[in-house]
């Protein structure tokens, strides 16, 4: 096992009382703890903290900094890896909807050998990874911001700070002269991955940025996901509130001059 953070895979141990096998530790390798700004990607070392990675993120995409200030807790993001967040594969990991909405890729490493992947493609069932035997994420490609572009990021959650999320929704849009051009949207705890809501996309693409158009949109969401009832929420609320968080980032673009940035919680 590769550590670097270790704050999930510490987990095992004393919540579920496992032996952890030989690990490696990269936590210390300078070239896994870099970011770099190109002209066309944000390279994020796997092993960065996420700490580490909020100034950069943050500037490009201001609602990817305001959910990482409400991820866990400060001792956690200090120690806590963005390529950790995406590699332990939870459906309710904060990161991934929002660089799956962004078109992120990571990049897998096996000895000499690399490859891109699109982070969407990553995920593949609960648990369960396109990362083959002995590969690792080495890096993480996130693209920059587009001027035209609209990004939005909500995490609902019982508690404003230090919660693990019932819903992660992130929007990313196109729009030019009224029509939406593009659209990537991706939702956390809908799933059992992290996932785009394909039929809410094909919805929107090519329609006009209307209030029937959203109508339209939250309800082939109910096409997209079949959620889960658990403690943190019941499916019915988690389809509710994803239908909801669609509409805040329809009202927050038509009026920007009252729009919150303030992620939402219950």
């Amino acid at each position: 096992r590769l550590l670097a953070g270790g704050t999930d895979l510490a987990l095992e141990v004393t919540q579920f009382h496992r032996e952890l096998p030989v690990m490696i530790y990269v936590g210390h390798i300078e070239s896994m703890k870099r970011v770099e700004v190109t002209a066309e990607h944000i390279e994020i070392g796997a092993a960065t903290s996420l700490s580490d990675c909020y100034a950069a993120l943050a500037e490009e995409y201001p609602d990817f900094g305001e959910l990482l200030h409400r991820f866990a807790s400060l001792q956690i993001r200090n120690q806590g890896t963005l390529g950790g967040n995406i590699g332990n594969a939870s459906p309710i990991g904060d990161a991934p909807p929002l660089l799956i909405a962004l078109g992120a890729q990571i990049v897998l490493r096996k000895g000499n050998e690399t490859r891109n992947l699109p982070i969407e493609d990553y995920f593949l069932d609960y648990k369960v990874t396109a990362r083959q035997e002995a590969e690792f994420i080495e890096k993480i490609l996130v693209p920059r911001a587009q001027h035209n572009q609209a990004f939005r990021a909500y995490k609902v959650s019982k508690r404003l700070d230090d919660d693990i999320s019932a819903v992660c929704a992130a929007f990313n849009l196109r729009i030019e002269d009224g029509v939406v051009q593009d659209a990537r949207i991706a939702f956390g705890g809908m799933a059992a991955i992290p996932k785009r809501a394909a039929a809410c996309e094909a919805a929107l693409l090519g329609s006009a940025w209307y209030p029937a158009v959203i109508e339209r949109a939250c309800a082939a969401l109910a096409e997209d996901f079949t959620p889960l009832s658990d403690f943190r929420a019941s499916k019915e609320y988690r389809l509710l509130i994803a239908q909801n968080l669609l509409r805040k980032f329809f009202l927050e673009l038509q009026a920007p001059e009252v729009e919150t940035r303030v992620t939402a919680y219950v």
